[in-house]
C-alpha cells in the first residue's frame, strides 16, 4: 500500500473522529469510547476495501458490513456521510426524535444499513446467515461484521463461529473490537474468561490475524490476507485504544457511554485538529 494512500486515509480517520464528537456531542448521549476507537477500521472499509456504491445501495453484488455492537453506530454514520450515503448536516440528528440515525441502526432507515442491532451477539449470527446465503448463490461478494470483545461473551457469538466454521464461510470477515472494556467496566473484572481469545477462535476453526487496529497500514493488510484465506472464516482481533485521538477520553472505560458537554468536545475536537 502506497504511502499516500495510507496518508489519506489516516486523515479521512481523522475527519470520522472529528465528526463524532460533534454529533455525539450535540445528542448529549451516544457511545464515544468504541466509536473513536474503531474510527481506523470504518474508515478503511469504506473508503478502501469494501465492494460498494453509495448511489447503488442495494446492488446485489455489494460486500455487506454487518454492524453486530450497534451501540458503535456514530462511527458507522459518520464513515457512511463522508462516503455520500447522505448529507453530513443529517449527523446532528443523531438520537433524535424522528431521526433516521438512532442509536442503534435499524435496516432500512438509511440505504446502506444491513442489520438491526442492539442486542448483542446477534449481528453475528445475520452475518453468517448472509454469507451463507451469498455462497449458496454463487454472489462472490464478502460479508464484513464487526463485533466487540464485551460482545463475545455471549454464547450466541460463538455459535455463530461453529455454523460459519462448519459452512466453510470463507467468505466472511469478522473484526473484532479488543479495546478490553464495557459499559461495566474493563472486560478482564468483569469477565476474565475471554482470554485466550486467539487460542479460543483457532478452536473454533477460525483463520485469525492480531493487529494493531489503530495502525491503517496493518488493517489494510489484514483485511487484504482475509480475502485470500480459503476452506475457512478469518477473524481479526483489532487491539484499539478506546477513545483514540482524544487524550482524556483513552482508556477510560467511563467514556464506553458517556458523551462530553460543550466544553470538553471543544476541547476534543482541538486535539483532533478542528
Amino acid at each position: 500500500m502506497e504511502n499516500k494512500v495510507v496518508d489519506l486515509l489516516k486523515e479521512k480517520a481523522r475527519q470520522i473522529r472529528r465528526d463524532i464528537v460533534t454529533m455525539l456531542a450535540e445528542a448529549g448521549s451516544g457511545h464515544p469510547a468504541g466509536s473513536l476507537g474503531m474510527a481506523d477500521v470504518f474508515t478503511a472499509l469504506y473508503f478502501n476495501v469494501i465492494n460498494h456504491n453509495p448511489k447503488k445501495p442495494a446492488d446485489p453484488n455489494r460486500d455487506r458490513l454487518i454492524l453486530s455492537c450497534g451501540h458503535i453506530c456514530p462511527a458507522q454514520y459518520a464513515a457512511m456521510a463522508n462516503a455520500g450515503y447522505f448529507q453530513k448536516k443529517e449527523l446532528m440528528t443523531l438520537r433524535k426524535i424522528n431521526s433516521r440515525l438512532q442509536g442503534h441502526p435499524h435496516r432500512n432507515s438509511i440505504p446502506g444499513i444491513e442489520n438491526s442491532s442492539g442486542p448483542l451477539g446477534q449481528g453475528l449470527s445475520v452475518a453468517a446467515g448472509i454469507a451463507k446465503a451469498l455462497k449458496m448463490d454463487n454472489n462472490k461478494a464478502r460479508v464484513y461484521c464487526i463485533t466487540s470483545d464485551g460482545e463475545n461473551e455471549e454464547g450466541q457469538a460463538w455459535e455463530s463461529y461453529l455454523f460459519a466454521a462448519k459452512n466453510k464461510l470463507d467468505n466472511i470477515t469478522y473484526i473484532l473490537d479488543r479495546n478490553h472494556i464495557q459499559i461495566d467496566g474493563p472486560t478482564d473484572d468483569v469477565m476474565p474468561s475471554l482470554e485466550p481469545m486467539k487460542e479460543k477462535y483457532e478452536a473454533f476453526n477460525l483463520n485469525v490475524i492480531e493487529i494493531d487496529g489503530n495502525d491503517m497500514r496493518q488493517i489494510l493488510d489484514a483485511l487484504e490476507k482475509s480475502k485470500t484465506a480459503k476452506g475457512n472464516p478469518t477473524m481479526i482481533i483489532a487491539h484499539t485504544i478506546p477513545g483514540k485521538g482524544v487524550s482524556f477520553f483513552e482508556n477510560d472505560y467511563k467514556w464506553h457511554g458517556k458523551t462530553p458537554d460543550k466544553e470538553l468536545a471543544e476541547k476534543a475536537l482541538k486535539e483532533l485538529g478542528a
